[in-house]
């Protein structure tokens, strides 16, 4: 069970609270997720391209809270990950090219070679600190906004 004081304070913590944030336009360095838990906004790191998401977090010490890495695909696919090499524990969504959540691991385990599927059919992951996602209430179903999902996406750019 979560504590949903402690979720809705990361919420505003990350959403950065305020009428100014309701404004903020899509923006490539940044995704935004709403589902009935709130929203909450992360600054990523893309990794669109083969090499990018071969290395990924690979060899990072620490992430700030509102960090995160995109991996974003060229088209939906089966997308596998696993944790060789990554030091921190993570979460990763997995995102359909609708913008909708479609599956969410939580707090994957530093250097475990185990694969973690998502699925078919994903279009992106998120990766973002171990246990963040479960604190906050991000779940299947929940909607992404990116610029990489088109107008089609459940919560498109404006």
């Amino acid at each position: 069970m979560r504590v949903l004081g402690l979720a809705a304070g990361f919420a505003a913590l990350l959403a950065g609270g305020g009428a100014a944030s309701a404004q903020v336009v899509c923006n490539p360095a940044q995704v935004q997720l709403r589902g009935d838990w709130g929203q909450a906004r992360f600054r990523v790191d893309v990794a669109d391209d083969p090499a990018e998401r071969a290395k990924g977090l690979m060899f990072v010490e620490e992430m700030s809270r509102g960090k995160g890495m995109l991996f974003i695909y060229d088209a939906p696919q089966r997308a596998s990950f696993w944790m060789k090499n990554t030091l921190i524990p993570l979460d990763m969504v997995f995102v359909g090219p609708d913008g909708i959540v479609t599956r969410v691991h939580d707090n994957a385990v530093p250097h475990d070679e185990t694969p973690i599927d998502g699925g078919e059919g994903v279009y992106a992951v998120l990766e973002i600190n171990g246990g963040l996602a479960e604190a906050l209430g991000i779940e299947e179903g929940s909607q992404m906004r990116h610029p990489a999902f088109g107008e089609e996406a459940a919560w498109p750019c404006e």
